[in-house]
């Protein structure tokens, strides 16, 4: 069992770069999350159920999440956000773990298939 298997969305969107953004956000104010997505990347569909891509969030800190996510900045709050930001901040993850953020890598199995047992009767 993946532990993002009962994470809740708590951001819906079409694109992968928009999730991306807010993941981060909602990481750089300390609340856990992960993209999951269910892009059909093959065909590059943006709309409708198969462009789906949420933003998840442990369900203990949903409310968090929102409440942060409905958040308006103005432009000078933006500056000051910026201009403070430290570009020399050791990043949040190892990239081992950066690497494996979206991936659901928790749900791949690469080991051969069992050999089925041939029934001697």
């Amino acid at each position: 069992m993946s532990k993002h298997e009962e994470w809740v969305s708590v951001f819906r969107t079409g694109t992968d770069y928009e999730a991306d953004l807010v993941r981060d956000r909602l990481d750089d104010s300390g609340i856990p999350a992960v993209v999951l997505t269910q892009r059909d990347h093959a065909f590059n569909l943006n709309v409708g159920d198969l462009a789906s891509v949420h933003v998840m969030v442990p369900p203990d800190r949903a409310d968090d999440a929102v409440e942060l996510l409905e958040e308006t900045l103005d432009d000078d709050e933006l500056e000051e956000a910026a201009l403070g930001a430290d570009p020399s901040a050791p990043p949040a993850n190892t990239p081992d773990e950066d690497s494996k953020l979206d991936s659901g890598h928790e749900h791949m199995n690469f080991s051969p298939p069992e050999e089925e047992e041939e029934d001697t009767e």
